[in-house]
């Protein structure tokens, strides 16, 4: 068993063309059987999948005849009927989906505690979150339940969890992965990618998962090898360190590993300067203006009258009144009255569309800085895994996803990498490139985990 948690995708498909693909999904389910009963990183588990590598599916993208709940009451009993067109692509490449991975509820927000159906713990301390919104998936590949997992990422729903859980999270950029199948929640912001053990399978996964999609117009038709620059020798690089990641508000510990981190690269030879990139503080209330404008929009279907749950009431206003009260947790509708709020005829000005012209702003910052720099490097998270349970405040929630927010407002290509720990907490590093250079961040940043290893040989 300790043998399978340790597999990278490289080594499955070894085990695969050996006809060992029925073992490796054997030992996935014996795993997920002992580790799920504390970590509760799987909403549904499928007993009878197909052979091949065990992979994690975050729920609320669909699985043909799998329940997708989004970890939400209101989807109660909705059974997909087609596969998201990333599982079409997985089940092509001989993956097999074990189950479908616990989130914030409608992937809103960053701990996995705004579950429906409780939360995720991390697996390096099951008193802390595994983050979120991806925590199932994230804590799933940590544990070793699967070899690799998709999550989605409109924030640093990806990045934030694979930091909290010493895993490596990959957001493409925006427009490179299909969609179709993923239960919306900003459209012009989800992404969905991998979640993995190490860099390669990141770059592995992407060559299955990319590609134009017909059934999702958002796609670019872009012919990228992302493992290209895997396990290859990258040239001296100019890094951005953004002075943002020595603020106040990042935990003395993390400000501790950026230092080191310079020092690392700088030792590889590549050239490291500190870059005042002043526009990221305000990313997290330009994101709250545009994420939750989109969420009113996409959330309105689930109305209790087509699928999912449907609470009876004298008159139609009533029933839709009950099924959403009901059916939608807090969170969930706390950001879908704020987008609604943003978007109507009064405020529209005032909110959604400055919200927009900042944006731009942030693109376009980043954009200068890439003109002189290769990439962008910040701490994934400003803080470790925090306890369950421990805040409140949604205002202090909101603003851990400082770092992650600007790569999904640009459409950016970002991917958190584990660099050790503070205490006996993991901590990411996040790498930011400009727009569909993947293939070259994934190159790069494999480059850092190699080296890393072999400081540690």
């Amino acid at each position: 068993m300790e043998e399978f948690k340790k597999l990278t995708l490289r080594r499955a498909f070894d085990f695969l063309e050996n006809s060992n693909g029925q073992k490796l999904v054997e030992k996935s389910l014996e795993v997920i059987e002992n580790e799920d009963k504390i970590l509760n990183a799987f909403i549904s588990v499928n007993k009878n999948p197909e052979i091949g590598v065990p992979i994690g599916i975050k729920d609320n993208i669909n699985v043909l005849g799998m329940e997708t709940t989004c970890a939400s009451k209101i989807l109660k009993g909705y059974i997909a009927p087609y596969d998201a067109t990333v599982v079409k692509k997985l089940r092509a490449a001989k993956f097999a989906i074990v189950g479908k991975t616990n989130l914030d509820e409608f992937a809103m927000g960053a701990s996995t505690e705004y579950s429906a159906f409780g939360v995720t713990r991390n697996p390096h301390d099951a008193e802390r979150v595994a983050g979120g919104s991806s925590g199932g998936s994230a804590a799933a590949v940590a544990s070793g339940e699967v070899i690799a997992a998709l999550g989605s990422d409109t924030g640093g729903s990806i990045r934030q969890p694979a930091a909290f859980c010493g895993v490596v999270g990959f957001k493409p950029s925006y427009g490179l992965v299909s969609r179709y199948g993923l239960v919306a929640f900003a459209s012009s912001l989800d992404q969905i990618g991998p979640i993995t053990k190490t860099v390669e399978d990141s770059a592995i996964l992407m060559n299955v998962i990319a590609g134009r999609d017909e059934n999702d117009s958002t796609t670019v038709d872009r012919k990228i090898d992302f493992t290209q620059f895997i396990g290859k020798d990258m040239p001296k690089m100019k890094i951005a360190v953004a002075k943002q990641s020595f603020n106040e508000g990042v935990e003395d510990g993390i400000k501790e590993k950026m230092q080191e981190f310079i020092r690392f690269c700088e030792s590889l030879g590549h050239n490291v300067d500190i870059v005042d990139i002043d526009e990221i503080k305000y990313s997290v209330a330009t994101y709250y203006i545009i994420a939750p404008s989109e969420v009113s929009s996409n959330l309105s279907r689930f109305d209790g009258v087509k699928y999912g749950l449907r609470i009876n009431a004298d008159g139609l206003r009533q029933m839709y009144e009950k099924s959403r009260g009901i059916g939608f947790g807090d969170e969930v509708r706390r950001r879908i009255l704020i987008g609604t709020f943003t978007l109507s005829a009064a405020y529209y000005d005032a909110y959604f569309e400055k919200a927009q012209k900042v944006r731009r702003k942030i693109s376009m910052k980043l954009s200068e800085v890439f003109e002189t720099h290769d990439f962008v490097v910040t701490p994934t998270s400003p803080i470790t895994a925090f306890k369950v349970g421990s805040v409140s405040d949604p205002l202090v929630y909101y603003m851990m996803d400082i770092f992650t927010i600007p790569a999904n407002l640009a459409g950016l290509p970002a991917i958190s990498i584990p660099f050790g720990k503070v205490a006996h907490l993991p901590v990411g590093i996040q790498i930011m490139g400009p727009r569909f250079s993947d293939a070259k961040l994934l190159g790069f940043a494999d480059n850092l985990e190699r080296c890393l290893k072999a400081n540690e040989d």
